[in-house]
C-alpha cells in the first residue's frame, strides 16, 4: 500500500510528516497520536466539521521544538474519522486555499483557487482568468473575465451565451455568490511574470 506524503507549511517547520493521503485519495489523514489539528474561523472559534477555516496544529510529541496552536494560513475542512480504506484517524480536505488570498464579498469567503477549480472543469473556457471587485449602490459586484479556448470559440452568439451561463452557474454553485462572466479571447488576459493578475478590487476607490 502507498502512502503519498503531503508538505505544508507546518511540515516544513515541524521536520516530520504529520498527515498522509490513502489508497482511497478522499481526504488527508492526521497522525493523531502527535498532532491535534483544529479548524478556526476568522474569530478564533472551531468550525463545524465540513466548514471551512483556517488549519491550527499543535504538535502533541514533539520534544526539541513543540509547536502551539501553529497558523499555516492554510484553508481547509474536517471530514470526520471513517475512510473506506479502514482508517479512523480524523481526517482533513486537500488544501482549498491559503488565508493570504481570501476575498470577502458581500460577506462570503471567496478564494481564487476555487475559481480555478471550477474553470478546470469546463472545456470550453481555459484557467486563466481575472477578477474585477467594484462597489455599487453599497453592495460588491464580482465579474470574472475568463479565456476561451479553441474548443468553445465557435463564432455563434447563440454558443457564446451558453458557454457564459454555464461558467456563471458553476460558480455560483461553488463560491454561492453571484458572478458576472466575461469571455474573452484566448491570450488576452494580461500576463506578469508568467502568472495573470488576477485580483483587481476597485472597491475602495
Amino acid at each position: 500500500m502507498q502512502e503519498l506524503t503531503t508538505p505544508t507549511a507546518f511540515q516544513r517547520c515541524s521536520g516530520q510528516g504529520w498527515l498522509f493521503e490513502c489508497q482511497e485519495q478522499d481526504g488527508l489523514h492526521i497522525w493523531d497520536d502527535h498532532f491535534l489539528v483544529e479548524i478556526l474561523d476568522a474569530d478564533g472559534e472551531v468550525v463545524g466539521e465540513g466548514e471551512r477555516g483556517e488549519l491550527v496544529i499543535t504538535s502533541l510529541t514533539k520534544e526539541a521544538l513543540p509547536l502551539i496552536r501553529y497558523r499555516t494560513r492554510d484553508i481547509t475542512r474536517q471530514m470526520g474519522h471513517e475512510c473506506t480504506c479502514g482508517r479512523t484517524t480524523s481526517k482533513i480536505s486537500r488544501i482549498l486555499g491559503r488565508m493570504d488570498d481570501m476575498l470577502i464579498v458581500r460577506g462570503i469567503n471567496v478564494f481564487p483557487s476555487q475559481i480555478e477549480h471550477v474553470l478546470i472543469g469546463i472545456p470550453e473556457v481555459g484557467n486563466h482568468f481575472q477578477v474585477m471587485l467594484r462597489r455599487e449602490h453599497h453592495l460588491d459586484e464580482m465579474e470574472v473575465r475568463v479565456e476561451m479556448t479553441e474548443r468553445g470559440f465557435t463564432g455563434e452568439l447563440s454558443g457564446l451565451e451558453r458557454v457564459k451561463e454555464k461558467v456563471e452557474k458553476e460558480l455560483h454553485s461553488s463560491l454561492n455568490i453571484r458572478t458576472e462572466v466575461i469571455l474573452v479571447e484566448k491570450g488576452s488576459i494580461p500576463h506578469t511574470s508568467g502568472k495573470s493578475k488576477r485580483i483587481i478590487d476597485l472597491r475602495g476607490e
